[in-house]
């Protein structure tokens, strides 16, 4: 995909010194309801004064990407404290447009003049790059989405959760809702954009949706995706069974299955042999992140590849219960590969 076929569009957010925060400016156009959302998630309308200097999310499949700027004098900008750079795109790129945000930021802290920023827009829309001495380059094919892809640390997730990762990694795999807590946005961002790496066969960033408030409309657009990985900074999403199977609690390094899902989630002696190669891939020093996704990617296509050659004897290519009972595999294992199967189609209805 071409990048202008990328970038969706530029808002400007400003928080004036009568604490007023509001949109001022956007180009080309962003609607009425996304742009409530972006409000919301932007951190000037909240009352404690804590800036979350950049974020990320996605909501109704478009990406967003909010930079926050405290303004020091003297600038061209006047009577304004903070403002917020947006940038909606069709991607998941988060240190693409962390770095281009910060070149706008700096036009306009220099021109206070948000038609400079739309030139700099432009330019990366026709010409894949944002040139200036004074205000920094930004270089478009700098940045490939598999760096973006990579740069969630799967190490990081065992350390914190050792055995216990083959629950994400068989929620992942069984397309379940995942839903993680914490506090910190930012700590938040940093867990969640690793999670898709569990299941890499796929490359598939749209399950993210690592920035939820507990609001109606992200909620019923959430509900609408059939599994996902939602990141929430509210405690009270816990109490929200309707939207989780697997609830990751981060502060406390709790990971809990719903009494919805525990029959899906059942697990056995295959699982415990897959916990063991995750754990042992990810504490492995010489390992990069990067090696630990591609060992347990090759795991998941040794499982893949097993199932669809059970496919491959049965009718049309479809898998049957009856199929897996003829294998008589121990119950968790056949259970798993039935709802794997069901996963990625390979199921005959």
């Amino acid at each position: 995909m071409a990048t202008s076929d990328l970038m969706l569009s530029l808002g400007l957010i400003e928080k004036d010194v009568n604490a007023d925060t509001l949109w001022v400016w956007c180009y080309p156009s962003i609607g009425a309801d996304l742009r409530k959302v972006l409000l919301r998630k932007c951190c000037l309308t909240l009352d404690n004064r804590v800036l979350h200097t950049f974020v990320f999310g996605q909501y109704c499949r478009t990406w967003y990407y909010i930079t926050t700027v405290e303004v020091q004098e003297p600038t061209a900008i006047k009577k304004v404290t903070h403002f917020s750079i947006v940038v909606t795109a069709k991607d998941f790129n988060p240190e693409k447009y962390a770095a281009f945000s910060r070149v706008l930021c700096r036009i306009y802290i220099k021109h206070g003049s948000p038609v400079k920023m739309m030139e700099g827009y432009i330019a990366v829309l026709t010409k894949g790059i944002c040139q200036s001495d004074e205000n920094g380059s930004f270089l478009i094919k700098d940045y490939d989405v598999r760096k973006a892809y990579l740069a969630g640390s799967l190490k990081d997730v065992v350390s914190l959760f050792g055995m216990e990762t083959i629950i994400l990694y068989t929620a992942l795999m069984l397309k379940k809702r995942v839903v993680v807590y914490h506090p910190r946005i930012e700590t938040l961002l940093e867990f969640t954009r690793a999670l898709p790496g569990l299941v890499w066969h796929r490359k598939d960033w749209s399950i993210l949706h690592p920035f939820v408030h507990l609001d109606n409309n992200e909620l019923e657009n959430l509900k609408l995706c059939t599994g996902y990985v939602a990141g929430f900074v509210d405690a009270e999403v816990r109490d929200r069974s309707d939207l989780f199977d697997v609830y990751v609690n981060l502060p406390d390094s709790e990971i809990t299955v719903s009494q919805n899902a525990k029959e899906a989630m059942a697990m056995g002696k295959l699982h415990k042999e897959i916990g063991n190669f995750i754990v042992q891939a990810a504490e492995d020093t010489d390992h990069t992140d990067a090696q630990v996704i591609k060992d347990i990617s090759v795991k998941t296509k040794e499982i893949l590849s097993n199932l669809m050659s059970l496919a491959d004897e049965a009718d049309n290519s479809k898998l049957t219960l009856e199929t897996l009972k003829q294998r008589h595999y121990p119950p968790a294992t056949e259970n798993f590969l039935f709802h794997l199967a069901a996963a990625e189609q390979l199921l005959k209805i």
